[in-house]
């Protein structure tokens, strides 16, 4: 049982890991891709700031499902792999939302569920329905997200922090740790594919001596191949700034009525709700 629990918690990390190449790869191959990426952005931002000063379960329902239609209708993702994305960071909000509505205490407060040797384990007044606000609005402004970059990639992402002048040690950073992600992610898959043929998650210790073999070499590799692309960034006279050709894409008027619709929308359910 513990060695399965092991094996089902590393496989969900390796998941994880490879979402972000799956996302880079539903971002190229969406409709939204010849959109103009600031537009974009300043869509997803906005509604995601409208989300969180609203503080409306009315408002974070209708981002949630403008949003995820605006991904689905238009970018053309599939539903059941949307709904496959929103699933894994649903889990870890139902997880932390529960330090929200539920409380220990020596004395019996609302609704007790469990008293153990003088304690109490209870639900917290009014707690079940900030709970539920809170996972909305979680789930709205990660469907915005979603949004912007099921759409975007992220290489135009990155254009649009430069273009807000974010400090360009950020942006080198977010460009190097972006693209060895993938060089990781396939010396991670090769690894654990050598150590599978060799029976290495056979039972609980071969498995936790796997994973820890594994996650030492990938280290030592990953120094490596680090050492390999910078040698070979320095030798095309890399001087401290990655720069990249940015394809040029034209605002059009009728998206940008649509966006300005959109907002006057969320505006009228958050007056309407309140």
């Amino acid at each position: 049982m513990i060695a399965r629990s092991f094996r089902i918690a590393y496989n969900q990390l390796v998941k994880e890991v490879r979402m972000i190449d799956t996302i880079d790869y539903y971002a190229y191959a969406s409709r939204m891709r010849g959109w103009n990426p600031y537009l974009k952005a300043a869509v997803a931002v906005a509604a995601l700031f409208i989300c969180i000063a609203a503080h409306d379960a009315w408002v974070s329902g209708a981002v949630i499902l403008s949003m995820g239609g605006i991904t689905i209708l238009v970018g053309g993702l599939s539903g059941r792999k949307y709904l496959a994305f929103l699933r894994i960071p649903l889990a870890f909000l139902v997880l932390g939302t529960a330090a929200v509505i539920m409380d220990i205490s020596k004395a019996p407060y609302g609704r007790v569920l469990v008293s153990v040797r003088g304690y109490y384990l209870y639900l917290t007044e009014g707690g079940l329905e900030l709970a539920f606000c809170l996972v909305l609005k979680a789930m709205a402004s990660l469907s915005a997200m979603y949004m912007l970059v099921l759409s975007t990639p992220a290489s135009e992402v990155i254009c649009v922090f430069r273009r807000l002048h974010v400090p360009k040690i950020i942006v080198e950073l977010m460009n190097m740790i972006y693209r060895f992600i993938f060089v990781m992610t396939d010396t991670q898959c090769r690894m654990r594919q050598a150590a599978e043929s060799r029976l290495g998650y056979c039972d609980f210790k071969t498995s936790c001596w796997s994973f820890g073999s594994t996650a030492g070499n990938l280290f030592v590799v990953s120094l490596k191949k680090a050492g390999v692309y910078y040698d070979a960034m320095t030798a095309r006279c890399y001087d401290g700034e990655l720069l990249f050709l940015e394809e040029e894409k034209k605002v059009k008027g009728w998206q940008i009525g649509a966006a300005a619709g959109y907002f006057v929308f969320l505006v009228l359910v958050w007056r309407m709700a309140g």
